[in-house]
């Protein structure tokens, strides 16, 4: 199945909910994340500096989304290395979008604002590398789609 980056960035913002791969030491590492965004500047989600899966990228960024639009019965691979991105700015964004409210709580916590932009790790792929599953084109050969 052939398709653009745009087209794969588009399933990915409908499909906001991911599986992480991570290393840690030798041993792999899986959790479900949540998307920010993805677009033409990258992928982008965030976690909290004290988690393990903040530290295990901090020490091998190269990781491996997953995800599912269960819709279309499409898989998306999305692989590559991260890069940490210390915007305020761009956290600030992050926050007021509406689809972080769920963190306000979190953010109120924290005894001063700039506490917790501390504990706001976020992180960008850029340059990474997709490629699409089906159960259509399950023995067919991968196509990497350049993002």
């Amino acid at each position: 199945m052939s398709m653009t980056a745009s087209e794969i960035f588009e399933i990915l913002n409908k499909n906001p909910a991911f599986t992480l791969a991570t290393v840690e030491g030798t041993n792999p590492r899986v959790r479900g994340m949540l998307l920010y965004k993805a677009d033409e500047r990258g992928v982008v989600f965030h976690t909290a500096s004290d988690k393990d899966v903040c530290k295990q990228i901090i020490k091998n960024p190269n990781v491996e989304m997953c995800f599912f639009d269960q819709a279309q019965g499409i898989q998306v691979r999305v692989r590559g290395t991260l890069e940490k991105v210390d915007d305020r700015k761009f956290k600030e964004e992050i926050m007021n979008h509406p689809s972080r409210a769920f963190m306000q709580g979190m953010k109120a916590q924290f005894p001063a604002e700039e506490d917790f932009y501390n504990y706001l790790t976020v992180f960008c792929l850029k340059s990474g590398m997709a490629n699409v599953w089906t159960f259509q084109t399950n023995l067919t050969p991968k196509e990497d789609i350049a993002l």
